[in-house]
């Protein structure tokens, strides 16, 4: 059989917690492979951490200034000569979202293409992993540093994903504090013919602002998946939330819809997310008419609004929690510092953004502690693929 095969087919039979088992074993038999390992980026995307049956047993590998961690943050393949032989850091990535890296120790150096055969497993066993989290929680604890609040738990598994990627565009969104977030909260999901991003950021803190957040969150999606019209989502779920809150709470929220043929977009302004936009060069706040938080009265009538994305545009949405955080003085963190951010960081791919951002962010308060969580996401638009006719969602 050939070896590709059995590697893969022993991926797809072992139960779910087994798949590092699994794969260790066959690269082993089929590769004579000395170690392998599987290291998953934390929630701050900061540390990569061993996949162990004992969490926090195991010391972690900066993402900074580390082989695996600039495997993790390129996406290509690194190497490092080890007493053992030749040690490989391959990026562990499903549809754009990072998840980690799968680190396989050779007895000696191989050519191009056994590395890339190595790198296939390594894609191979994302996707696997993807899956598996809904039966195992090995992966999911393997990614903390410490533990989350409760608030957090409830947010990291409402995301769709921390990146996304297709022809047409490139997503990445990351939230801080990760460990201790509540109540901002985005989300995505691309058919064939449009991309929908939805920024939310529910009133309030903890477990409550979570609450709020789950709520308005997976009644926008009940309501995109019904596929009635933009501004109609946003009234459902306006209606949604007045019936459980009677408007003493609210949520915060903009909705946008791209055509993915033509890149007109559709949008609904219902609160405090923001968004700016990154062409040739120069960087513009895109302003709507501010609309009604969602669940603020009964029956709130929403409007859409209408753009146009160019190729080559880039998008980066931010929560208050970015534009109202004070540094040391109390002096905010602007429109001034904000652009300059997004031109710093206009280099970077869209799934890097986010978090270089909230760096930025973090030297603004001083290093100090965040009043309040903070969201950003960032949103590469390349144009039409006229080609396209896969379905790609994420819910």
């Amino acid at each position: 059989m050939d070896r590709s095969l059995a590697v893969e087919r022993i991926l797809r039979g072992v139960q779910p917690h087994q798949l590092l088992d699994g794969l260790r074993s066959a690269l082993k038999e089929h590769f004579d492979a000395v170690a392998v390992d599987l290291l998953m980026a934390d929630y701050s995307l900061a540390e990569l951490r061993r996949v162990t049956v004992l969490p926090y047993t195991t010391d972690p590998v900066p993402v900074a200034d580390t082989t695996a961690g600039e495997a993790f943050t390129t996406q290509g393949a690194t190497f490092e000569t080890v007493e053992d032989g030749i040690r490989a850091h391959l990026p562990v990535s499903v549809r754009g979202d990072r998840l980690g890296v799968l680190v396989v120790t050779l007895p000696e150096d191989q050519e191009p293409p056994v590395w890339a055969e190595l790198g296939r497993f390594a894609e191979a066993l994302a996707h696997e992993v993807f899956v598996a989290d809904r039966d195992t929680d090995l992966y999911v604890q393997a990614r903390r540093s410490s533990r989350l609040t409760l608030a957090a738990e409830m947010q990291w598994q409402l995301l769709p994903g921390r990146a996304c990627a297709r022809p047409e565009f490139a997503l990445g969104g990351q939230l801080e504090p990760a460990y201790a977030i509540y109540g901002d909260c985005f989300d995505w999901s691309a058919s064939a013919h449009k991309l929908s991003v939805t920024l939310v950021n529910g009133m309030g803190d903890g477990a409550s602002a979570a609450l709020l957040t789950n709520l308005a969150v997976n009644a926008l999606r009940n309501a995109r998946r019904a596929g009635i019209p933009l501004d109609a989502q946003a009234e459902l779920a306006d209606q949604a939330l007045y019936a459980q809150h009677r408007g003493q709470e609210h949520v915060a929220a903009l909705l946008l819809e791209f055509d993915l043929a033509t890149g007109a977009i559709d949008a609904v302004d219902a609160g405090s997310p923001r968004l700016w936009r990154f062409r040739d060069g120069e960087t513009e706040r895109v302003t709507f008419d501010e609309q009604l938080p969602l669940g603020t009265f009964e029956d709130t009538s929403y409007t859409v609004e209408r753009l146009q994305a160019a190729p080559g545009d880039r998008f980066v949405f931010v929560s208050d929690g970015v534009y109202n955080s004070a540094g040391p003085h109390g002096e905010l963190y602007g429109d001034r510092e904000l652009s300059e951010a997004i031109v710093a960081t206009a280099d970077l791919p869209a799934a890097h953004v986010p978090r270089a951002v909230l760096a930025e962010l973090g030297e603004h308060r001083g290093g100090g502690p965040a009043a309040d969580d903070a969201m950003v996401v960032c949103l590469d638009w390349f144009g039409p693929n006229p080609g396209a006719d896969l379905t790609v969602s994420s819910a």
